[in-house]
């Protein structure tokens, strides 16, 4: 498994597009940006068949140190849950004809 960069994904979408790499890399960053902002202030961001991400409250809990097999209070936190859409499901999953047929549809969209 490789990891791939926000900086690869702006060289893709910059070749894919035709647009410049400066444009594209300023478009993702936006998006980035508005989507750290939503979930900030406790907003649901939903991309149909890509996946939901929500703010979760994480109630307070006891832990254990692994050092000193002490018990420590762990204080309640928000943090971020992702909920996988269908055609990603279906990516990992290994279903190319509902990826590849969602993908056409898009485009004829356009």
């Amino acid at each position: 498994m490789s990891t791939t960069t926000k900086k690869d994904l702006i060289d893709r979408i910059a070749d894919e597009t035709g647009l410049k790499r400066s444009d594209v890399k300023r478009a993702v960053q936006a998006f980035l940006d508005h989507v750290i902002d939503e979930l900030g202030r406790g907003n649901r961001l939903e991309f149909r068949d890509f996946g939901v991400f929500e703010t979760k409250e994480r109630a307070a809990r006891m832990a254990q140190n692994p050092k000193t097999l002490e018990p420590v209070q762990v204080p309640a936190k928000r943090t971020v849950k992702f909920k996988i859409g269908r055609l990603m499901k279906a990516s990992i999953d290994g279903d190319s004809d509902i990826v590849s047929s969602a993908r056409s549809a898009d485009r004829d969209d356009d």
